[in-house]
């Protein structure tokens, strides 16, 4: 049996709460927004929290019935080190212990099914169109009815990029308004690796995915076998020397698209098409102004708060590219 604890962080450090639930058996740990509080653009490695911020531990063990909000019964913490899981109550009254007894009157304890949750998942993840003819698909799926349809095969799995976000789907989008044939493309942050695959699949002749996450990596290499484009895909980590292509993808986040304009900018040959997305509409204008001095913009289009911007390089140097 599963079961979750939840309760507010207060003033509590994330890293004690943390600690202490992973010492009290805890499966996993989410801290999430307890109220509706956006919060952008962390910096590398840094974990920004919410002013009023919930914490969510799953266990395996026994489920206590008066679980809910409000004040329990008192509980005699289990050991800290004893092996197997531990019950509900057991768990209230060692965190109370060990962070203090307002837990037990703001903790919310409740049952969790037991599923499968990636077939969960997947049971809503259906095949998608972007365009006249690319498609995202299941693996499970079957092949769209189109004859022209161009099919990239994908899972949802660790790494972002599945064109169900706005920001995926509008790099998408653009993709298959372009000429592909036989142009080398860059994918930067490539999370899954579906804008450099969806590239080979629309005729690109080769690709360069770049991610900073070794979990992208992984999976973009997997998906790249699962669509038969293994070959002409390469996988790297930054630092990595980019060689002037054709076509440079980006769908990060606006502050790194303005500190990367350099690389980026460098990374497009004269006439190189670039796609700029990952940044809300709100931030298109500083992000153009970070590439403007190299880049025609051809178009922007927006899907919700999102934007997505398609420059194109130009043919001879300009004052301050």
């Amino acid at each position: 049996m599963l079961y979750e604890i939840e309760f507010p962080l207060d003033a509590l450090s994330p890293d004690t709460v943390e600690a202490v639930l992973f010492e009290l058996g805890a499966a996993s740990i989410t801290f999430q927004d307890g109220g509706d509080e956006p919060v952008l653009e962390p910096g590398l490695s840094e974990v920004r929290l919410w002013s009023a911020t919930h914490v969510r531990a799953l266990f395996e063990g026994s489920h206590d019935a008066q679980g809910g909000r409000g004040p329990r019964p008192p509980a005699t913490p289990g050991p800290i080190d004893a092996p197997g899981p531990i019950d509900a109550l057991g768990a209230l009254g060692a965190l109370a212990e060990r962070l203090g007894a307002h837990i037990t009157a703001t903790a919310r304890v409740r049952r969790v099914e037991e599923r499968v949750w990636e077939r969960v998942w997947l049971e809503t993840f259906t095949s998608m169109r972007f365009g006249r003819r690319l498609w995202v698909c299941p693996t499970s799926a079957a092949l769209p009815e189109d004859p022209a349809a161009v099919v990239v095969r994908l899972d949802p799995g660790l790494a972002f990029g599945t064109g169900t976000h706005p920001t995926t789907a509008l790099c998408l989008q653009m993709l298959d308004a372009q000429h592909l044939e036989g142009r080398s493309v860059i994918d930067y942050g490539c999370g899954s690796g579906i804008l450099g695959i969806a590239a080979l699949k629309l005729g690109a002749a080769r690709a360069l995915a770049v991610d900073i996450d070794p979990q992208a990596l992984t999976a973009t290499a997997a998906n790249a076998a699962r669509n038969g484009v293994s070959e002409r895909l390469e996988v790297r980590a930054p630092p990595v020397a980019l060689a002037p292509s054709d076509l440079v993808l980006a769908n990060i986040l606006a502050q790194p698209l303005v500190e990367l304009a350099p690389v980026l900018s460098g990374a497009c040959r004269p006439g190189a098409d670039l796609i700029l997305s990952g940044l809300l509409k709100s931030q298109a204008h500083e992000v153009k102004a970070a590439y403007g001095a190299a880049f025609d913009i051809v178009r922007i289009v927006h899907r919700d708060e999102w934007c997505c911007i398609h420059g194109r390089r130009a043919q001879t140097p300009r004052t301050g590219s």
